[in-house]
């Protein structure tokens, strides 16, 4: 997103329409993770699940148009670390405000986008034992603390990591996927494991629904990825070739380490590899050519097949895989910028196998480590002080019973919990055992 402080005289027609179309795909990838974690979760926390996704659409949108545009895209504040309040509240900001080519209302929309999934996506860490009440409370204050700071670093105007220290990231490895990562990382650690971690089977309840969210979220990244070339242009298009193919082979990296593995391709292990070679290709689509791509989505494919393991060796409950996905595709898909890095996308910069010598993957482990440091320290502060202040975790007996029924008095399916153990409803609970829904 290099356009993000450049200025134009006037809008372009065709580069304005796309980004209305990136805006919305970017913005329809929240429901599909909703789908894709629900299905991921047992039956008695799937609503739950769905409504953490959807909640923080609402909050970010909140805090994004209050403060948290001007803080992130606003002219620097100093230092290249946050931006200034100018433009709070929206403030001087109308139908006829430019940026780029584009309208800066519509700019500032797509960027929201972002910031939504990002928080959204950290739900995946700590799902079946967080707070409904807790969670309303973290993602505001995540955002604004932790997200905010890093966009601005890595797109805003002068920030430290863009202008400073000359990371290449195209469309949010460092400001998304990273930062998700370790945020939820930190937050499942202040949490602790579920109840029956590493005891229980905890497999998920959906899978087709799993692969439906699968296949939005893919449809979305188009939005997402090509979208931040912030128009209708060779670059979009190269970026969207990268998505897609990177999406492939992170695919078919998954499911050949199953198979050698396990013995069996999985649907799981479909969606999954899918979601990391997409996750990989987000801070490179529009730094590597193609062939860099479809390397980039196979190494995420096969190193995030195994590092969704390392909770059990570390035990550490990342319940749905941020860490071993997000995080760690972030990771390479960042620092492989550093490598296969192609003049003809970067405009100059270049990467180690094309002659551009270690200066650039250096840079980018720089990134990679500050942001990552960053998110997780303050992520694990802000879940510190939440839980001192009101509770982080659900009861025992609301975790044990279900987030559906004890949180939010509804379940997802009349049947019944398909084995899981919780009522269908209230009504069906003997009066000893009904729990009083609270968030």
């Amino acid at each position: 997103m290099t356009l993000a402080v450049a200025q134009a005289a006037e809008i372009d027609t065709g580069d304005t329409a796309w980004l209305l179309a990136a805006t919305a795909l970017v913005l329809l990838m929240t429901p599909g993770l909703a789908l894709f974690y629900g299905g991921m979760v047992r039956t008695k926390s799937v609503l739950n699940m769905l409504m953490m996704s959807f909640v923080s659409i609402a909050l970010v949108t909140v805090v994004w148009l209050a403060a948290g545009y001007s803080l992130a895209f606003g002219e620097d504040a100093g230092g290249g670390l946050i931006g200034g309040l100018k433009h709070a509240g929206m403030a001087g900001l109308g139908p006829d405000s430019v940026q780029g080519t584009v309208p800066t209302l519509l700019f500032a929309t797509f960027q929201l986008t972002f910031a939504v999934i990002t928080a959204a996506l950290i739900s995946g860490a700590v799902a079946d034992r967080v707070k409904f009440g807790a969670w309303l409370v973290f993602v505001p204050v995540w955002a604004l603390l932790v997200y905010v700071p890093v966009a601005h670093w890595v797109w805003g105007p002068g920030g430290w990591i863009l202008d400073k220290l000359g990371a290449l990231d195209f469309a949010g490895g460092l400001p998304v996927e990273i930062t998700s990562g370790a945020s939820g990382l930190a937050l499942c650690l202040v949490l602790g494991p579920r109840l029956g971690f590493k005891k229980d089977a905890m497999r998920p309840h959906n899978l087709p629904m799993v692969m439906l969210g699968a296949g939005l979220l893919w449809f979305g990244w188009f939005g997402f990825n090509a979208g931040s070339a912030l128009g209708a242009n060779g670059l979009a298009a190269a970026a969207f070739l990268n998505t897609l193919a990177a999406g492939c082979t992170g695919l078919l990296g998954w499911l050949f380490v199953e198979q050698k593995r396990d013995g069996h391709p999985t649907t799981l292990g479909a969606a999954s590899g899918a979601v990391a070679g997409l996750v990989a290709i987000t801070p490179s689509c529009g730094s590597v050519s193609l062939l860099g791509a479809l390397v980039v989505g196979l190494a995420a494919g096969v190193v995030c097949s195994y590092a969704v393991s390392w909770k059990f060796k570390f035990n550490y409950d990342d319940s749905l895989d941020v860490v071993g996905v997000h995080l760690v595709g972030g990771i390479i898909g960042t620092l492989l910028i550093g490598v296969f890095a192609v003049e003809s996308m970067t405009g100059g910069t270049e990467g180690v196998l094309y002659g551009g010598g270690l200066a650039q993957l250096g840079k980018q482990l720089v990134a990679v480590v500050a942001v990552g440091a960053y998110a997780f320290l303050m992520t694990y502060g802000i879940a510190k002080l939440i839980d001192r202040a009101m509770g982080l975790r659900a009861s025992e007996e609301q975790e044990h019973t279900g987030l559906d029924l004890t949180v939010h008095a509804e379940t997802a399916y009349d049947h019944g919990v398909l084995g899981h153990g919780a009522p269908v409803s209230a009504s069906s609970v003997p009066s000893a055992q009904k729990v009083k829904p609270q968030a």
